[in-house]
C-alpha cells in the first residue's frame, strides 16, 4: 500500500541526514491542503518518518525508549500511515535565590563602614544581575545607576538607569553547594536609600522577579513602606511567595529587543497604573518632600541580612510519540497504535471524523479498555504503561467508515499537548491511496513551477478544502507551468488568466512553499516573458502589490511636542517625492505611556501625538499625494480602568467595557478569568484573551471602525508574539487592509556571546507566525537586521549568504512577506536598544533597498544627512522595478565584501573589498556609491 506523509509546515525532521531532500517534502502538501487539522490549544513541534524513507533516513534513536517498535521492524502488518512526533512538555526545577548583606570593615567605634551584598542562585545557567539604586534625595520609584565605586568588575551599563553584572560560579560557605553569585561592595557613606534588582537567565532571556515585582533592599526605616521581611528595617521586599518563570517569558534579551516592558518596570512608567507599584500614591508637595529627604538621611539603617527565596524554573523536555494506522491481515480491521516515552499517566482525548467532515464524533463500540466518554463529545483513553516502565502504549480499533482520527494528549489537569496549535490529525480513509499517487505525480511539476516562475509560492487556501477543488487548482498549476516554463511556447494565455492562476497559487502555497524551500535554487534562469513574473496588483488582502517602500513616520520622542500629526502633515509632499508609497504612523489611542504602547480606551483617539481630527487630516493629506497609511495597533494587551474585588486592575471601561474574562488566565499579575494565553505574556499590562468570541468580535469591529473613521489602509501589529497568528488572520480578513506587518521579535542565536552563522531557527519562528496567519500578513525581518549588524560591525560579510547560497534572513525564505529594516523607534532613536553600527547605515540601506522583501526606512535616517543617498537608492529600485519577489544571485560573500545581482538589472556591493559586475552582453553603469558601498544598473 502506498503511503502519504503528513507533516506540519516548515519543520525538518531531526532524523534526516544533512543535505538529503526527502520525498515527502515534494508531495505531502496536498494531503495537508485537503485534510487541514483545526486549531486548538498550544503549538508543539513534530516530525515524522516512514517505511518508504527507510533507505534514506537514519532511525530515531532514543535512549529512554527500549520497546518502541519502528515501521522497519514490522513486516507482517499493513501500514497506511505512520508518524513520529516530538512532544515538548513543561518540567519544573526547584531552586532558590540567596540574598546576603554583611559588614566587611568596621570603623574605630565598632560601626561597619563597608558592606558587601551577595546575590546568588543555585540553579545552573548563565545568570545576570540587572540592578540599580535609589538615592536619598529621590523619593520616586526611579532606578538610577550606582556610583562607579559600587560597580563590580565586568558590569555593563544599561542606558542611564541600571547596570548588569554577571554571576560567577562559586561555593556556598554554609552548605558547600555550587552557586552562581555576584558581590557588590559599598561604603556606608554613599547616600543610597535602596538597591533594586532582578535576575536574568542569559541563555533563555527569562527574568526572575518576586511576585512580578523587583527585589528591593531598603537602607531606611521601612516601617512606613509596606511589607518587609526580617523585621522593620534592613531588607524590604514584596510578600514572600514562590517565583515562577517560563523560558518563553516576554522580557527580551538586552541586546536584541526593545526593553519596553523592562523600562516600564524599571523606570516607573507604570506609576500611571494605580496599584501596580508599591507607594505610587505617596508623593505630596515639594515642601513635604524636602522635609522627608532630611528624615531619610537621618534614618538610614544598614543591617545584616541573610535570606533565601524559592524559585521554580520551567523548562521544556522533549519526548516522542509514534502513531501508526495498521490493518490486520487476518481480520482486516484497522487499528490506531500509539507508542511513546512520555512518563506517568498519558490520556488520549480522541474522536473520529467521518466522510469529509471535520466534526469530532465518538467512535463506535467496542471502545478500548480504560476508556470513558467525555461530555458525549469525545473519548478519553488511558494508555498502558510499558513492561519496562519506559513510557506508554495503546492500540485502538477504528471504525471502517472513519476518514480520520483526531486527538490531543492530557498529562494532568493543567497540561495538554497538541500539534502546532492544532489537534493531532491522523488520516485513516481510502483517500490516502489516490492522494499518494497524485502527490507523487505533481511533485516534479510543482518544484518546476517554483524554480521556473517566481521562485516562490505564497499563501494558503481560504476556500473549500475539498478534493475536487484541489484537483482543479493542480490542473491550473500544470497549465501555467506548461505556459511559463516551456521555452518553445511563445504564445501564452492572456495576462489576466495567468494573473488569476497566480492568485490561486498565492492562496494555496503558504504551507507548500516552505516545504519546498530546501530544493529551491538561489536564483532562477531568466524566462522569455519577464512581465509574467511581476506580481499582480493587490493579490491578497494584507500583502500589497509587491512594490511598497515603507517609511516609519515617527521616532521614540515624537509625542513630546503634542503636535506630531500637524508637524508630519507639513512633510507629506516631501515624503511622497522621495519615493515612499506607505507610511507607518504611531499608535493613535489613549495610552498610559505617552508613546502609545500601553493603550487604555481603544476608541479614544486623542493621544499625545494630536487629536483625532488632526490624525484624520494627516491621513487625508497622505492620500492626496498617493501614500497609503498604516495604523500601529496594539491588540496584545490593554491597561484597565478599574480594580476587581481583590484590588487587581483588570476591569476595562470605555466603549469596550470588558470584565476579567477578557484577560488570560496564566498571567498571575492580573488574575484573568479567560483561557490560557496563546502566546507569550507581556507582564506590564493585562494580556487580552483572543480566544474569547466577544473579544474577537469587538476587535474586528474596532479595526473596521478605524479603517472607515480614520482612513487607515493597513496595520502595523505590535507584539504579535503574544497571541496566535490564526487570530491575526481573522482580523485581517475582517478589516481587509491593503498591507499588514507584524512585530515578531525575539533573540537571535548566540554561542558564548558570538552570533551563530546559521540563524535558521530564528527565521523559522518568524516564518511560522506568518504561516499561522495563512500568509495574510508580513513580518519585520529581524533576522536580516541582526545578521547585517554583525556582518558590518565585525567586517564578516560572509554571514550574508546561507548554506544554500541565499540571503540568510526571512527574505531568503519568504521574501514577499519579509519587511526588511535596519532601525526603528525601539532599536534606534533615543532608546538605542540595538542601534545599527554607526557610520554604516548607508551600507544597510544599499542592501535592503536593492534586495527583495519590502524595505522600511526609519524617520531619523530620512531627515538626516543620509536623505539624498537614500532617495537615490529608492529611485534605482523603482526605475528597475525591483519588488518583494525579485530574484537574487549572490556573487560574493567573503570576509570584506558582499555582492549580488538582482533581477539581472541591478548589482550591489557592500564592504571595503573589491567587486565589479561581470562583463558580458550587459553594460553596467554606476548608479550610486558611498563609503564602502556601490550600486550598478544596466543601461
Amino acid at each position: 500500500m502506498a503511503l502519504v506523509h503528513w507533516k506540519p509546515v516548515l519543520h525538518r525532521p531531526p532524523q534526516e541526514a544533512p543535505g538529503v531532500t526527502p520525498r515527502w517534502q515534494r508531495r505531502s502538501f496536498l494531503w495537508r491542503q485537503i485534510c487541514r487539522p483545526r486549531p486548538a490549544f498550544r503549538a508543539i513541534c513534530c516530525s515524522e518518518f516512514s517505511k518508504d524513507d527507510r533507505k534514506r533516513t537514519r532511525p530515531i534513536v532514543r535512549g529512554s525508549v527500549t520497546q518502541t517498535p519502528s515501521v522497519a521492524d514490522v513486516d507482517d502488518a499493513e501500514f497506511s500511515f505512520t508518524e513520529t512526533f516530538a512532544l515538548k512538555r513543561p518540567q519544573t526545577e526547584e531552586g532558590k535565590i540567596i540574598v546576603r548583606l554583611n559588614p566587611v570593615v568596621a570603623d574605630g567605634n565598632g560601626n561597619a563602614s563597608k558592606w558587601s551584598l551577595n546575590v546568588g542562585c543555585n540553579l545552573e545557567g548563565k545568570w545576570i544581575l540587572h540592578w540599580g539604586v535609589s538615592y536619598c534625595d529621590d523619593l520616586g520609584s526611579e532606578w538610577d545607576q550606582p556610583p562607579p565605586e559600587m560597580r563590580p568588575p565586568d558590569s555593563v551599563l544599561i542606558k542611564d538607569y541600571a547596570i548588569e553584572t554577571p554571576l560567577k560560579k562559586g561555593t556556598s560557605l554554609s552548605e558547600g553547594h555550587i552557586i552562581h553569585e555576584a558581590q557588590i561592595d559599598f561604603d556606608s557613606s554613599i547616600p543610597i536609600s535602596a538597591i533594586h534588582f532582578v535576575l536574568k537567565e542569559e541563555e533563555t532571556g527569562a527574568w526572575f522577579q518576586h511576585k512580578g515585582r523587583d527585589f528591593r533592599i531598603s537602607f531606611t526605616d521601612s516601617s512606613n513602606e509596606g511589607t518587609t521581611v526580617g523585621g522593620s528595617r534592613g531588607f524590604s521586599i514584596w510578600p514572600e511567595s514562590v517565583l515562577t518563570v517560563k523560558k518563553t517569558n516576554t522580557w527580551r534579551s538586552i541586546k536584541d529587543y526593545s526593553l519596553r516592558s523592562a523600562l516600564v518596570f524599571a523606570r516607573g512608567a507604570l506609576n500611571q497604573i494605580p496599584g501596580m507599584l508599591s507607594n505610587a500614591e505617596g508623593s505630596t508637595s515639594k515642601q513635604k518632600d524636602s522635609k522627608d529627604n532630611k528624615i531619610l538621611k537621618q534614618n538610614r539603617i544598614i543591617s545584616r541580612f541573610n535570606e533565601e527565596f524559592p524559585i521554580l524554573r520551567e523548562e521544556f523536555v522533549t519526548n516522542f510519540m509514534t502513531v501508526s494506522v495498521t490493518r490486520s491481515e487476518d481480520t482486516h480491521k484497522k487499528f490506531l497504535q500509539f507508542d511513546t516515552d512520555l512518563p506517568g499517566d498519558v490520556v488520549v482525548h480522541w474522536g473520529v471524523c467521518k466522510a469529509d467532515g471535520r466534526k469530532w464524533e465518538i467512535p463506535s463500540t467496542p471502545h478500548p479498555p480504560r476508556t470513558k466518554i467525555f461530555r458525549h463529545k469525545a473519548l478519553q483513553t488511558l494508555l498502558q504503561p510499558k513492561a519496562d516502565g519506559q513510557g506508554n502504549w495503546g492500540s485502538f480499533p477504528i471504525d471502517e467508515e472513519a476518514s480520520a482520527v483526531v486527538f490531543v494528549l492530557k498529562l494532568n489537569e493543567y497540561t495538554w499537548l497538541n500539534n502546532m496549535g492544532a489537534d493531532f490529525f491522523v488520516p485513516t480513509g481510502n483517500v490516502i491511496n489516490s492522494l499518494a499517487e497524485v502527490g507523487s505525480a505533481i511533485g516534479t511539476e510543482t518544484t518546476e513551477l517554483v524554480n521556473d516562475s517566481s521562485g516562490e509560492a505564497q499563501v494558503t487556501a481560504e476556500k473549500d478544502n475539498s478534493v475536487t477543488y484541489s484537483y482543479e487548482i493542480i490542473k491550473e498549476i500544470k497549465n501555467l507551468v506548461s505556459d511559463i516554463s516551456s521555452e518553445r511556447s511563445k504564445v501564452a494565455k492572456s495576462k489576466e488568466a495567468q494573473e488569476s492562476i497566480l492568485q490561486e497559487i498565492e492562496k494555496l502555497a503558504a504551507e507548500a512553499y516552505s516545504i519546498f524551500r530546501s530544493s529551491i535554487p538561489s536564483y532562477a534562469e531568466p524566462v522569455t516573458d519577464s512581465d509574467l513574473l511581476k506580481p499582480a496588483v493587490e493579490l491578497t488582502s494584507g500583502t500589497g502589490s509587491g512594490y511598497e517602500i515603507l517609511c516609519q513616520g515617527f521616532n521614540w520622542e515624537s509625542h513630546r511636542s503634542g503636535k506630531w500629526y500637524a508637524e508630519l502633515s507639513a512633510k507629506t509632499v516631501e515624503l511622497a517625492s522621495l519615493g515612499f508609497t506607505v507610511v507607518w504612523l504611531p499608535p493613535p489611542t489613549e495610552s498610559v505611556s505617552p508613546e502609545g504602547y500601553m493603550p487604555k480606551d481603544l476608541y479614544n483617539l486623542d493621544s499625545r501625538y494630536g487629536s483625532i481630527d488632526e490624525l484624520k487630516h494627516l491621513v487625508k493629506k497622505f492620500h492626496e499625494v498617493g501614500v497609503k497609511v498604516l495604523g500601529d495597533v496594539v491588540l496584545n494587551h490593554r491597561c484597565a480602568h478599574y480594580q476587581n474585588k481583590n484590588g487587581v486592575w483588570n476591569i476595562f471601561g470605555g466603549r469596550l467595557n470588558w470584565d476579567d474574562r477578557a484577560v488570560v488566565a496564566d498571567d498571575p499579575h492580573f488574575q484573568g478569568r479567560g483561557n490560557k494565553s496563546s502566546g507569550d505574556n507581556f507582564h506590564a499590562a493585562p494580556n487580552i484573551d483572543h480566544s474569547q468570541d466577544f473579544v474577537r468580535n469587538d476587535l474586528k469591529e474596532y479595526l473596521c471602525w478605524l479603517r472607515k473613521e480614520v482612513g487607515y489602509d493597513g496595520w502595523r501589529l505590535d507584539f504579535v508574539r503574544g497571541f496566535w497568528g490564526g487570530y491575526v488572520k481573522d482580523y485581517i480578513e475582517a478589516s481587509a487592509p491593503y498591507f499588514a506587518v507584524g512585530e515578531y521579535w525575539d533573540s537571535l542565536s548566540y554561542t558564548y556571546g558570538e552570533m551563530d552563522h546559521n540563524q535558521d531557527a530564528h527565521r523559522q519562528r518568524i516564518v511560522d507566525w506568518i504561516n499561522a496567519t495563512n500568509g495574510t500578513a508580513g513580518a519585520f525581518d529581524v533576522t536580516t537586521k541582526g545578521i547585517l549588524h554583525t556582518a558590518l560591525e565585525r567586517c564578516e560579510y560572509w554571514r550574508l549568504c546561507d548554506a544554500n547560497g541565499k540571503p540568510p534572513g526571512v527574505v531568503g525564505w519568504w521574501p514577499s512577506r519579509a519587511v526588511t529594516f535596519i532601525e526603528n523607534h525601539d532599536t534606534g532613536s533615543t532608546q538605542g536598544h540595538w542601534r545599527f553600527p554607526s557610520g554604516k547605515e548607508m551600507q544597510g540601506y544599499a542592501y535592503i533597498l536593492t534586495h527583495p522583501g519590502t524595505p522600511a526606512v526609519f524617520y531619523d535616517h530620512i531627515f538626516s544627512h543620509c536623505q539624498h543617498d537614500i532617495a537615490k537608492l529608492i529611485s534605482i529600485r523603482n526605475r528597475n522595478k525591483v519588488n518583494c519577489r525579485s530574484m537574487v544571485k549572490i556573487s560574493k560573500a567573503e570576509r570584506d565584501v558582499y555582492a549580488a545581482v538582482i533581477d539581472e538589472t541591478v548589482a550591489v556591493k557592500i564592504g571595503p573589498g573589491h567587486y565589479e559586475p561581470p562583463n558580458g552582453s550587459k553594460r553596467w553603469n554606476v548608479a550610486a556609491e558611498g563609503v564602502d558601498y556601490r550600486v550598478w544598473e544596466t543601461s
